[in-house]
Parts: structure tokens; C-alpha cells; sequence
């Protein structure tokens, strides 16, 4: 079988096509595939798909083998795909995902993508759309208590659900201490992404990425869009941030109309073929 890998910021992606037969893959093939010492290695699995109303359909699986709703980054990645493999060579396409219809515009340099604007959609605050529990409508700037500590969140779901803390600094005890509490917190009965932002001042933030099925990546386009659209929703920040995250800067505007987008980069690292059987090999290791 063949497969790409790509990245864009280091939140790398497995990339498979099935446009043209369809591809079935087990939870312990997913988990494979994303082990960085038994497989390829990756934050994640995207499957190009048909689709009667876009260049294609996206899925995106977790490395533990739960499926995202959709991927800003993986979008990017997918972009740079559609368009330097000749399969959609123009500048903007529109691609199927479990989230909706997102719209993507590229930017090319000498015939190669060197960027991609991906439009998000609007960020939906209701508790019900993330869903969190807790009988409130809506949970901007409210108290959780997670791994012996209480923070003040603002959570919202932005094609996938997060919820975001603002913090004077950000550390990796911090990460690794409430990154996993809150993604399994029984507040979220779906699990939730959880972004560590830091508001360095109004057109500027640091950001690390707790992500549900993951773990901290080196970056999250998504988290990017709910961690600036939680700041401007709090009036900590302008609509147009400059993100910084371990993998590097992310432009991130949210327009009048509530629309998000993202700016950034994808990179193809490499491309191959897995063995024919993989999926056996895979299994006994896993087991």
C-alpha cells in the first residue's frame, strides 16, 4: 500500500488515498501505522475519500485510533496533496469533511504549494455543541478543578471541541499534568482538546496543544483557531494573531462574520510503500 507523509508546523500526517478503491483499516492498523517505532509514525492518519460534493472527503484518525472531526493541519497537508499530485491543481478547492464543507485557497511558488489559507467556520460556544456537561449554556472564563489544581476555562468547539486556559506561563509539567486530566475530565463526556495559551499582547500568543487521542503536538490549527477565537471572545486580543507554537508561527484571523482562518505552511517529507503484510506483523507486536 502506498502512502505520503507530510507535516505542517510538525503535526504530521500519514496521508492515504482511497478516490479510487476502498480502504479498510482495523483500530490496530491505525495504531500502527501512527507507532513511531513500529510504523511510519504520525499525529494522525488522513484517508482521501470520494465525494459528490467536493474535490474529495477527508477522514482523519487519531494515533489511538478515534476518528477527528476534522484537522486544520491535516487540511493544509491534504491541499498540498490535491494539488502538487495534479489531482485538483487549482488555487482553491473545497473539501468534505465529518465538520462540513471547508474551503481552501493555496499559495504556490514555482509550481510548489508554499502555503495554504484554510476557512474554519465559526466558533460555536454553547456547552451543547461540545458537548460539556454541567447545565450551563455557555462556559467562558468558568472554574475546572483537574490533577489538584483549579484553572479558569473557555471552551467552544471549533469543528472539534477544546477547551482553552490562559496562563501567565506555560511549562511542561503543566502540559503533562492537565493536558490528559481535562481531555478525560467527566465534564466532557466526548473528551476535549485542551490548548495552553499564552497572550503575549494583543496580536501575539504562545500556544501548546493537548490533543484528545494524541497528546501534545508541535502544533494545532484548530487549537489556534479556539484559543484566538476564546481570547477575542474575552477581550484579550485583536482578530488577526500571530500564534506561536513548538512547530512554528500560524497566522490566525477571525473575520467580522465569524469565519476563522488559518495561515501556514505544509511540508511532503516523503513517500513509500508498506509491505504486504504489515497488518499480521502489526497485530503480534500490538497483542
Amino acid at each position: 500500500m502506498r502512502f505520503f507523509k507530510y507535516h505542517s508546523l510538525g503535526n504530521d500526517y500519514i496521508l492515504l488515498d482511497a478516490l479510487e478503491a476502498p480502504l479498510k483499516l482495523a483500530p490496530a492498523d491505525i495504531q500502527m501505522l501512527c507507532h513511531r517505532h513500529l510504523g511510519i509514525g504520525g499525529d494522525g492518519i488522513i484517508v482521501m475519500e470520494p465525494s459528490d460534493r467536493a474535490v474529495c472527503r477527508m477522514v482523519n484518525y487519531n494515533p489511538d485510533a478515534s476518528q477527528a472531526d476534522v484537522s486544520g493541519n491535516g487540511l493544509r497537508c491534504l491541499a498540498k496533496h490535491l494539488y502538487e499530485m495534479g489531482i485538483h491543481p487549482r488555487e482553491e478547492m473545497l473539501v468534505d469533511t465529518p465538520s462540513g464543507i471547508k474551503r481552501l485557497n493555496v499559495q504556490t511558488t514555482m509550481g510548489k504549494v508554499s502555503s495554504v489559507e484554510v476557512h474554519m467556520g465559526s466558533p460555536d460556544f454553547r456547552c451543547s455543541s461540545i458537548p460539556m456537561r454541567g447545565g450551563e449554556e455557555e462556559a467562558v472564563d468558568v472554574p475546572i478543578a483537574a490533577a489538584g489544581r483549579t484553572v479558569s476555562a473557555t471552551c467552544l468547539a471549533v469543528g472539534n471541541p477544546h477547551c482553552v486556559l490562559f496562563l501567565e506561563d506555560i511549562d511542561d509539567a503543566l502540559v503533562s499534568e492537565l493536558g490528559p486530566a481535562i481531555e478525560n475530565h467527566p465534564l466532557f463526556p466526548l473528551r476535549v482538546n485542551v490548548e495552553f495559551a499564552q497572550v503575549i499582547d494583543v496580536s501575539e500568543m504562545r500556544l501548546r496543544s493537548w490533543e484528545r487521542g494524541a497528546g501534545e503536538t508541535m502544533a494545532s490549527a484548530t487549537g489556534a483557531c479556539a484559543a484566538v477565537a476564546a481570547a477575542l471572545r474575552t477581550h484579550r486580543c485583536k482578530r488577526k494573531m500571530h500564534v506561536r507554537q513548538p512547530g512554528g508561527l500560524m497566522e490566525v484571523e477571525v473575520r467580522p462574520d465569524g469565519d476563522i482562518v488559518t495561515r501556514g505552511p505544509a511540508r511532503r517529507v516523503f513517500e513509500g510503500t508498506l509491505d504486504e503484510d504489515w497488518r499480521e506483523r502489526s497485530r503480534i507486536i500490538l497483542a
